[in-house]
């Protein structure tokens, strides 16, 4: 599918029913699944929000992650979208998102059109509430890493998003010295989990039902 009109189809299904915490949850270790049941999150989690920034090249679609560095937070060298926290000043979650994409890849704002948002993710080892928001640029982004905050840039292609082949579990070992077996994207010698497999996951599944009723791949004319 030519990338204008997935982003086009795209944009008209973010305006109906999400599949919610149900997509999520496809890519949550049983242990969160677990604690999810018996938990419900603060009244006053830190507002933040992340990009899907979607772009085409070479006749695919594409999408940009980025690794974090190392250091003493809990997502010390995980592979996340880019985002962060909701800041006096900000106008809106939207504009966060953008912020936070410009400071940590150099994406220009001015370039990219917003064309929905996925469901909010409460993530509590930071006591965060995530908003997903969903853009599209018609060209590559020249993209320029903050060395503070990215360690590499990933470009992956939707393709290999929706490849069920990509999706296998891996046992991660957290800080605090336990071990859990998480699903997870293998992409690229990538290793996406936690709350961004998560939010991927509703995005793969929005994507999949695209491709699925059109007939076509979406990042395929």
């Amino acid at each position: 599918m030519e990338f204008n009109e997935f982003v086009l189809l795209l944009e008209k299904r973010l305006q109906q029913p999400l599949p919610g915490i149900s997509a999520q949850l496809k890519m949550s270790s049983r242990a969160r699944i677990q604690k999810l049941m018996k938990f419900s999150h603060p009244d006053s989690p830190f507002l933040s929000s992340v990009l899907i920034l979607l772009y085409p090249l070479n006749g695919q679609t594409r999408l940009v992650l980025m690794l974090r560095p190392e250091y003493s937070g809990v997502h010390s060298g995980q592979i996340s979208l880019p985002g962060g926290k909701f800041e006096e000043g900000d106008d809106s979650l939207v504009h966060t998102a953008l912020r936070e994409a410009q400071e940590e890849i150099g994406i220009d704002p001015v370039l990219i059109r917003i064309i929905g948002q996925l469901t909010e993710m409460y993530i509590p080892p930071s006591n965060f509430m995530v908003t997903p928001v969903i853009g599209y640029q018609t060209s590559q982004p020249e993209f320029t890493a903050d060395p503070k905050e990215v360690a590499r840039i990933i470009e992956i292609n939707i393709d290999d998003l929706l490849d069920i082949q990509n999706i296998r579990r891996k046992k991660i070992k957290f800080r605090l010295g336990f071990s859990l077996m998480v699903p997870s994207y293998f992409i690229d010698g990538n290793i996406i989990w936690g709350a961004t497999a998560m939010i991927l996951s509703e995005f793969s599944e929005l994507a999949a039902e695209i491709m699925q009723s059109s007939g076509k791949r979406p990042d395929k004319k």
